[in-house]
């Protein structure tokens, strides 16, 4: 896996903290669902070791999934953060041409997005469209409401 996963120290402490409870906890609590299904008797015909069976599936996957983007996290120090062009780590205020509405939005990776409260991936068709840009740039955004125009008014 080369592609590296981008996380705030924030970001990688929630990731870690969210897979060692999957590790324990979870694990433990889903064996004990399919050991107490099991006491039912004939598998073939148990709804409720089918579903314990489903979410231990369910759990590992995450668990594979978690490992993975640890293993390849690179970590965005806030201090080195560059602010002469849109990067991971950086607010971006940015200007609708249309409308004329302004928001500020903090570009983050995957892992700490949460679009609601301002922090957009990297990934994200705006935070994508927003990469390399400096102050003044204006850029073209495929976005669920059609084509739109974003004028960057400040990095920071």
């Amino acid at each position: 896996m080369d592609e590296k996963t981008f996380m705030t120290p924030e970001g990688y402490q929630r990731t870690k903290e969210r897979l060692d409870y999957l590790k324990t906890e979870k694990r433990q609590e889903v064996a004990n669902k399919i050991a107490e299904a099991r006491s039912y008797g004939d598998l073939s015909e148990n709804s409720e070791y089918e579903v314990a069976r489903d979410e231990q599936a369910s759990v590992e996957a995450e668990i594979f999934e978690l490992e993975n983007k640890l293993k390849s996290a690179e970590i965005i120090d806030p201090k080195k953060v560059n602010t002469n062009k849109v990067g991971i780590g950086c607010n971006v205020t940015i200007t609708n041409m249309k409308t004329n509405a302004t928001v500020e939005y903090k570009i983050v990776g995957d892992t700490d997005s949460d679009p609601l409260n301002g922090l957009i991936s990297n990934a994200s068709p705006i935070g994508a469209g927003l990469m390399g840009k400096k102050v003044g740039d204006i850029t073209t955004i495929k976005t669920p409401a059609g084509m739109v125009q974003f004028k960057i008014t400040k990095i920071k």
